[in-house]
């Protein structure tokens, strides 16, 4: 596909792909897991896990995203067995699952967002956790929310890679980190944040251990959105000359970055009110409004400010994984069924919102929507993110280390042998030995045999 648009620059390369693994976890599941497993400690486990699984993993899904040059099933079924598009095919039902219920949580920030700016979050911890109930639990505003934030990011996705995806993303990323900073300076100013910042940064080894180790494991491998197939949809993007293993380790360390950020954003504010930060829905929508309401009672403007920055954080920070996720079936349809774009990506907001709209029930007015003895939300997240996502990724790893001609693997690395193979041969190994074994231990953690 000779006419194929390509990202126009490194810099859109960078933050496009740094975009798609940027979301909601990175704002409330790494800073609760740094300051509980040993704060510096954990970072330092962390890093060394995304050297073993994070880095390899995504130059792996980069070679076969550029090699193809065309959506994620067939890109994988152009590595020299049309059998390999079934990995394709599940990186999309993935990702169109995952669309589905992650809008649920996004459009939960957007309502926020709106509320901070009424002034609807002003009150006492029991009138905040009441206001989340209420709103959760409604059988139509939260299905509104979810389906608005679908189409939201159908509109960036819709207008194309260039016009849609990287102008968005330039705009996005950029945004997202002003606000980050912004609010880790406030929130590092304010009386007592010293003891956030040591609880954060501070290491503690004797806290580390395997189960340490495994926990950096899976943060690593969900952080850089690896078995979704958006790593494979954008790098069908790449331009033919870009450095696959740099643009891998500066999005690596531009996620990390963020999540780091976002600790030195929480843990400062909590500990200066005394509130024990907990992870998950509860501290977006419970714990911070009234952490950010307490730490600037003496401001009223200034927290009703930083309440309206933070939501607005989480909006972009949501906005710039959906737009990734949309693409993967978006490009899918297009290319595959022949559809105009706009249809394509038309068809796959009518089922992510349908999946939303199911989701967000579920969890709120209808209760009794389960599978399994989960509800449809819960068993969605179960589904992807303990089954599908690590298949995904760990046959990536086994296709490409064994079975590819290494030949090809070697001219996609090395850019055709216009770049050095210094470290050809240790990503080799590394997806070979290092990252199958690592994706095994993730599976097994999280099914509590390890």
């Amino acid at each position: 596909m000779s006419n194929r648009s390509v990202f126009g620059s490194r810099l859109a390369i960078v933050l496009a792909t740094a975009g798609s693994a940027v979301g909601l976890g990175n704002i409330w599941r790494f800073p609760f897991m740094t300051g509980q497993n040993g704060g510096a400690a954990f970072i330092l486990v962390y890093f060394a896990c995304v050297l073993l699984l994070g880095i390899p993993g995504m130059v792996s899904e980069f070679i076969v995203g550029r090699h193809g040059q065309s959506n994620a099933a067939r890109a994988y079924g152009s590595m020299g067995n049309k059998g390999w598009r079934f990995i394709g095919y599940l990186g999309i039902l993935t990702s169109t699952i995952i669309l589905g219920f992650y809008a649920v949580v996004a459009g939960w920030c957007l309502q926020y967002l709106y509320a901070s700016i009424a002034g609807h979050l002003d009150g006492d911890a029991s009138y905040v956790i009441n206001y989340f109930k209420t709103f959760s639990s409604h059988p139509l505003k939260p299905c509104l929310w979810a389906v608005a934030f679908v189409l939201i990011t159908h509109l960036v996705v819709a207008q194309g890679v260039e016009k849609g995806i990287e102008r968005a993303s330039k705009l996005l990323m950029p945004l997202l980190l002003l606000l980050l900073v912004i609010l880790v300076v406030a929130s590092c100013l304010l009386p007592g944040a010293g003891g956030g910042i040591e609880f954060l940064l501070k290491p503690d080894f004797s806290k580390v251990s395997g189960n340490v180790f495994l926990e950096a494991l899976g943060q690593a491998f969900f952080s850089l959105s690896l078995g979704t197939a958006c790593l494979c949809t954008y790098a069908s993007y790449f331009k033919r000359d870009t450095n696959l293993l740099r643009s891998a380790t500066q999005i690596a360390l531009l996620d990390s970055g963020i999540a780091i950020l976002a600790g030195l954003m929480i843990f400062p504010a909590a500990f200066s009110v005394g509130v024990q930060p907990d992870s998950g829905p509860s501290l977006i929508f419970i714990t911070l409004p009234n952490v950010f309401q307490q730490a600037f009672s003496a401001m009223p403007v200034a927290g009703y400010v930083i309440s309206i920055l933070f939501y607005a954080l989480l909006v972009f920070a949501a906005l710039t994984s959906t737009i990734s996720m949309h693409e993967i079936g978006t490009a899918f349809f297009h290319e595959e069924l022949k559809m105009p774009r706009q249809r394509a990506a038309w068809v796959l907001t009518v089922v992510c919102a349908v999946i939303a709209v199911f989701c967000s029930l579920s969890v709120g007015a209808y209760s009794d929507l389960q599978l399994f003895g989960m509800s449809l939300m819960d068993f969605c997240d179960f589904l992807t993110a303990q089954l599908m996502l690590p298949a995904g990724a760990f046959l990536t790893s086994i296709m490409l280390g064994w079975f590819v001609s290494r030949q090809l693997v070697q001219e996609e690395f090395t850019n055709g042998g216009s770049l050095k193979a210094t470290f050809f041969w240790t990503w080799l190994f590394a997806i070979r030995y290092v990252v199958p074994v690592c994706i095994l231990l993730i599976f097994l953690h999280q099914f509590g045999i390890l």
